[in-house]
C-alpha cells in the first residue's frame, strides 16, 4: 500500500528563464573579451603598424586646424576678444576628458573608443547611445570641416589664378548655393587615402600635419606685426554668456584628440602609446590655438570678423597689403583641413567597425579587405554619407551638432573611468587619472555646462538624432547583439 504522504520522485523540468529587458539592456562586455577580439573583422584583421609618432600625428591631424582655420570666424562674434578665454575653457574641458580617455585607452586599447569603454562599464544600451553620439561627433564633423575646406580652396584659387568656384557650386542650400562641390571632393580624396590602409594614410597625414603647424607659426610671425592693443580694450563685450557660447562652439575644435583611441587595434604598443599620444597632442594643440587666436584678435577688431570661414588668410592679406601671404596661408589651410577630414573619417570607420563586430551595426561595416587590412566597404559608405552631408548643410549647424554629440560622449567617458576603477581595481593601468574621482567629476561637470550653452535648435536636433538611434537599436542592434546570442 502506498504511503499517500510520501514524496513523489517525479520532477517537472523548469524551462530556463530568459533575462528581463532591464538585464539585457545592462549586459556588459568583459574587458578581456574586448581586448582579445581586437583587430578581428569579417574576412580579415586590421594590421598593427602605428607607433607613438603616428598616433600623435593622427590625434593632432584630427584636431589642429578645425577651430583655427574654420570655426574661429564664427566664434569671435560671440565672445569678442575673450575668444582666447573661450579656447582655454574648451581646452580645460577637453583636458579633464582627455585624462579619462588616456586611462581607458591604456586599459582597453580597442578601436571603439568611448563606445567600447561604455560597453565594458555601463552596459549595452549606454554603449549604443555613446556609439550613436560618436557617429554624430565624427561623421558630422567630417562634413563640417569639409565645408570650411571649400572656403579656403576659393581663397587659394582667387589668389593664384584669379577665379573662384561659383556660389551655386561652393555653398550649401541656405548659404546661397545649391551644392557644395569642394566639400564633397575633399571627403572623396580622404576616402581614397583610407582605402590604401592605415599605414599609408598615417604617412600622408604626418606630412599634412607638419605643413599646418608651419602655416600657423607663419601666421603668428606676420600677424604680430599688425597687433593693436586697442583691439582688447573691451575684452568681454558680450559677457560670460558670450564666452561660454563661443567655448561650446569651439569645443568642436578639440574633438580630434580622441581619434588616437580609435586606432587602438592598429597600434604596435597600444597600452603604452595611446595615453601618451592623447595627452601630448592635446597640449600642443591647445597652445597653438590660444596663441593664434590671441594674435588674430589683436590684428583685427573682433567686430570685423563677420563669420568669415577663411579669417586667417584675410588677416594676412590685410596686414601685408599683398595677396601672396594670404594665398600661401590658404594653400597651407587647404592641406591642413584635408588632414582633419582624413583622420576624423578614419576614426568614424573604426568606431563602426567595432560596433559591427559586436552585432550592433550591420556586418558590412566589419568587413576587412585581406590585401590592405582596411575596412573598405565601411570606408566607402561612411565617406559617401559624410560627403553628401557636407555638400548640403551649412557649417554652423554642423559644428554645433558635432559639439553636443562630442560633449555627451565625453561625459560618459568620465563616468566610465570611475566605474571601472570601482569594478576592476585590479586591472593593470599604464596611465591613471590624477585625483580620481575629482578630475573625472570636473570633466563631467564641464561637459554638462557647455552642453547647456548650446542653442535650443541644437538640442532639438540632438533629441531627434537620439530618438532615431534608439529606434534603430531596438529594431536591429538589440536583437542581433552578439551578447544576446548563445554563442555570443
Amino acid at each position: 500500500m502506498l504511503d499517500q504522504g510520501a514524496p513523489t520522485h517525479h520532477r517537472t523540468q523548469e524551462a530556463p528563464t530568459s533575462p528581463g529587458l532591464g538585464a539585457r539592456l545592462m549586459r556588459r562586455k568583459p574587458v578581456e573579451r574586448l581586448v582579445a577580439e581586437g583587430g578581428q573583422g569579417e574576412g580579415g584583421a586590421l594590421r598593427r603598424s602605428l607607433g607613438l609618432w603616428q598616433l600623435t600625428m593622427i590625434s593632432i591631424g584630427a584636431t589642429l586646424g578645425t577651430g583655427i582655420f574654420v570655426v574661429l570666424g564664427e566664434a569671435v562674434p560671440k565672445a569678442g576678444p575673450a575668444v582666447t578665454l573661450s579656447f582655454v575653457i574648451a581646452g580645460l574641458t577637453a583636458l579633464f576628458s582627455a585624462l579619462s580617455y588616456a586611462e581607458l585607452a591604456g586599459t582597453i586599447p580597442v578601436a571603439g573608443s568611448s563606445y567600447s569603454y561604455a560597453y565594458a562599464t555601463m552596459g549595452e544600451l549606454i554603449a549604443w547611445i555613446c556609439g550613436w553620439c560618436l557617429v554624430l561627433e565624427y561623421g558630422v564633423s567630417v562634413a563640417a570641416v569639409a565645408v570650411g575646406w571649400g572656403e579656403y580652396l576659393n581663397e587659394l584659387l582667387d589668389g593664384t589664378i584669379g577665379v573662384t568656384i561659383p556660389d551655386a557650386l561652393s555653398a550649401p542650400p541656405g548659404d546661397g548655393g545649391v551644392f557644395n562641390l569642394p566639400a564633397l571632393i575633399v571627403v572623396l580624396l580622404a576616402m581614397a587615402f583610407l582605402l590604401g590602409g592605415a599605414r599609408e594614410s598615417a604617412r600622408a597625414n604626418t606630412v599634412m600635419v607638419v605643413v599646418k603647424i608651419a602655416a600657423l607659426v607663419l601666421f603668428c610671425a606676420i600677424g604680430i606685426q599688425g597687433f593693436r592693443s586697442g583691439n582688447y580694450a573691451h575684452f568681454m563685450p558680450l559677457g560670460m554668456a558670450g564666452v561660454s557660447a563661443a567655448g561650446a562652439t569651439l569645443f568642436f575644435s578639440y574633438i580630434g584628440f580622441d581619434a588616437a583611441s580609435t586606432a587602438g587595434e592598429e597600434a604596435k604598443n597600444a597600452q603604452r602609446d595611446l595615453p601618451r599620444a592623447i595627452m601630448l597632442s592635446l597640449v600642443i594643440v591647445t597652445a597653438l590655438y590660444v596663441l593664434v587666436a590671441a594674435v588674430a584678435v589683436g590684428a583685427k577688431p573682433w567686430q570685423h570678423f563677420n563669420d568669415s570661414e577663411a579669417a586667417l588668410a584675410q588677416i594676412m592679406r590685410e596686414i601685408t597689403g599683398q595677396s601672396f601671404w594670404g594665398t600661401l596661408l590658404a594653400f597651407c589651410a587647404v592641406i591642413a583641413i584635408a588632414s582633419v577630414v582624413l583622420t576624423v573619417l578614419y576614426g568614424q570607420t573604426r568606431i563602426l567597425f567595432a560596433m559591427s563586430r559586436d552585432g550592433l551595426a550591420p556586418k558590412v561595416f566589419g568587413r576587412v579587405h585581406p590585401k590592405t587590412g582596411a575596412p573598405r566597404a565601411n570606408t566607402v559608405i561612411v565617406s559617401l554619407f559624410c560627403g553628401v552631408l557636407a555638400a548640403a548643410i551649412p557649417l554652423g549647424q554642423l559644428a554645433d551638432a558635432t559639439s553636443i554629440g562630442t560633449l555627451f560622449a565625453f561625459a560618459l567617458v568620465n563616468i566610465a573611468v570611475v566605474v571601472l576603477r570601482r569594478t576592476r581595481p585590479d586591472m593593470p593601468r599604464t596611465f591613471r587619472v590624477p585625483l580620481s574621482p575629482v578630475f573625472p567629476a570636473l570633466g563631467f561637470a564641464f561637459c554638462v555646462w557647455m552642453m547647456g550653452s548650446l542653442s535650443t535648435v541644437t538640442w532639438v536636433v540632438f533629441g531627434v538624432w537620439m530618438a532615431v538611434g534608439l529606434v534603430f537599436y531596438f529594431l536591429y542592434g538589440h536583437r542581433r547583439s552578439r551578447l544576446a546570442t548563445p554563442e555570443g
